[in-house]
C-alpha cells in the first residue's frame, strides 16, 4: 500500500475460511447468454482504491468535513464495507435463481465480473442503470479520473453482481429491496470471445 508503510512499519491482519458443500458451489457452469446482471449496492469505496483516494485528498487539500450528499466526504470515504452474506444466503438456499456471483473489489466490474464467465461469454453492463453515489463523482471530478479507470479501480456503487436466471430477475431485485439494500438490473450475459470481458453501454 504505497504511502502507508515505511521503515519499521508492519501490518497485522487476520482472515477466515469458509466451507461450502461441493454440490452447492457456484462454479459458473450454469451461466448462459440472456442471464441478467443484478447489481447490488455498495456502501462506498469499501476497501479499494485508497492509494488513489489519498493522493487526491492530498493534492486537493480536501476538507473531510465538507458536505457530500447527505453526509460528509470523510464519512463517505470511511463507510464500513457492506457484508453481503446475510442478504444472499436466503437466495442461494432457494436454488436455481442465482447462477454466479462476482464480488466487485479491486479491479472493479471490469476485472471481477469476467472471472465468473466462461470462454465464449461476455457481459454487457449499462452504467446508467444505477445512480452512482456522490463520493465516486467527487473522486472522478477532483482527481480527473477517466471513466474507464473509475470502472477498473472502484466499485462505483455496485459492490456485488449476481448473475441470475432472466425469469428470476424481479424476484431477486425485490428480495434485495425488501432487505433495505438497493439493487438494479444492470445488464446481461451475451455471447463473447474466448476471453470473457465486460462491455459498457
Amino acid at each position: 500500500m504505497p504511502g502507508m508503510y515505511a521503515g519499521q512499519d508492519y501490518d497485522l491482519a487476520g482472515f477466515c475460511v469458509g466451507v461450502v458443500e461441493k454440490a452447492e458451489i457456484l462454479d459458473g457452469s450454469a451461466v448462459r447468454s440472456g442471464d441478467r446482471l443484478v447489481g447490488i449496492a455498495s456502501t462506498g469505496p469499501h476497501s479499494n482504491g485508497y492509494s488513489l483516494i489519498r493522493r487526491i485528498l492530498e493534492e486537493r487539500d480536501a476538507d473531510p468535513d465538507q458536505p457530500l450528499g447527505d453526509t460528509t466526504l470523510g464519512h463517505a470515504l470511511m463507510a464500513p464495507t457492506r457484508i453481503y452474506v446475510p442478504l444472499l444466503r436466503p437466495l442461494l438456499a432457494r436454488g436455481g435463481a442465482i447462477h454466479a456471483l462476482a464480488h466487485i473489489t479491486g479491479g472493479g466490474i471490469t476485472e471481477n465480473l469476467p472471472r465468473v464467465l466462461r470462454p465464449g461469454q461476455g457481459a454487457q453492463v449499462r452504467t446508467q442503470a444505477w445512480t452512482r453515489p456522490p463520493v465516486f463523482d467527487w473522486i472522478q471530478t477532483q482527481g480527473g479520473v477517466p471513466e474507464d479507470e473509475m470502472l477498473h479501480t472502484f466499485n462505483c456503487g455496485v459492490g456485488m453482481v449476481a448473475i441470475v436466471d432472466a425469469g428470476q430477475t424481479e424476484a431477486v431485485l425485490s428480495h434485495c429491496r425488501d432487505h433495505g439494500v438497493p439493487a438494479w438490473d444492470i445488464g446481461q450475459v451475451v455471447p463473447g470471445s474466448d476471453r470473457p470481458a465486460v462491455s459498457y453501454a
